[in-house]
């Protein structure tokens, strides 16, 4: 693996009787995109904030380019850009005009924000948006401004907090696309999101909930490597077959999807044949699973465990 540039151990945040994050351990390679996915409260922004040095750890500790995040802060902050949910763009302000207020912040220089400003334009297509005003963007533009304030210090991290959330599916695969453009360039981004089908894009994945880090590895292993079987399942009565199937021991989660049902079965315990006998109208299929269907057995595992 190559030179981790960020590394947790135990790292734990709690707001009092709460724990937001617990004892997370992680490492994450130069270079790569790694996704921390989790629905609304799993600990994602916790575990974002920490990182970027925004806020102390309750227990553990995390090292962002080589330096302790609780010991030197600052250190961190020089070498990460920051992307928060909701990026502090001055509506008021043209997209040159933010652009300048966030480069005199971070203290470049006009020369080289005369080098800089040219090639951002030029990745995100923001050129002919110059000298319209920031609240006059669309959702997908107003994402490409705020990430190019943030890459305006030439950060060696990027740190992204759901930044497509609302946005249309065509700004997102745009947003996706400058991304990889800059994992190119040597920038290391670790974002955070609640859709799975943009997990997928991914190098590696960090499946969160309930502040725990449930599994870790890349979108391609984490569904090959499931020891759990997984069926695509078809009846004339949905509901009346997952009631059938769900309190079955071995049954590890049997979950609605589009027009059926996916159950993830433990091999070692139950069979499709004995699954067949509970529920003599039904067909079983089995399948590759997808990202949410791994998630939702991880999760219902854990949880029973």
């Amino acid at each position: 693996m190559p030179e981790s540039i960020i590394r947790t151990s135990d790292l734990t945040r709690t707001f009092g009787e709460l724990t937001a994050v617990d004892r997370l351990s992680i490492e994450i390679a130069r270079g790569e995109i790694f996704g921390l996915v989790g629905p609304d409260g799993a600990g994602k922004t916790t575990t974002l904030r920490m990182l970027c040095g925004l806020m102390d750890p309750t227990g553990g500790q995390a090292w962002v380019a080589g330096h302790d995040v609780a010991r030197e802060p600052q250190a961190v902050k020089d070498r990460i850009g920051y992307m928060a949910q909701r990026f502090g763009l001055y509506a008021d302000l043209s997209v040159d005009e933010n652009m300048d207020f966030y480069a005199d912040l971070f203290g470049v220089t006009p020369a080289d924000r005369d080098k800089m400003l040219p090639d951002l334009l030029q990745m995100t297509r923001m050129e002919p948006f110059r000298a319209r005003r920031a609240g006059l963007l669309s959702g997908g533009m107003k994402q490409k401004l705020a990430l190019m304030c943030t890459l305006l210090h030439r950060p060696e991290i990027l740190f992204l907090d759901e930044p497509t959330n609302g946005v249309d599916p065509v700004s997102r695969r745009d947003f996706w696309t400058i991304l990889y453009k800059l994992v190119e360039d040597g920038i290391t981004v670790f974002v955070t999101t609640a859709y799975l089908d943009e997990a997928e894009r991914c190098n590696r994945l960090g499946l969160m909930d309930h502040g725990r880090l449930i599994r870790y590895d890349s979108p391609a292993r984490l569904k090959s490597d499931m020891a759990e079987e997984c069926y695509d399942v078809r009846s004339p009565n949905l509901r009346a077959t997952k009631e059938s199937l769900q309190p079955v021991e071995g049954v590890v989660s049997v979950e609605p999807s589009g027009t059926a049902l996916h159950l993830f079965l433990d091999p070692k315990k139950t069979s499709v044949e004995a699954l067949k006998q509970k529920t003599p109208s039904a067909e079983f299929r089995r399948i590759t699973p997808s990202l949410e269907d791994v998630f939702i057995a991880l999760v219902q595992k854990a949880e029973r465990q």
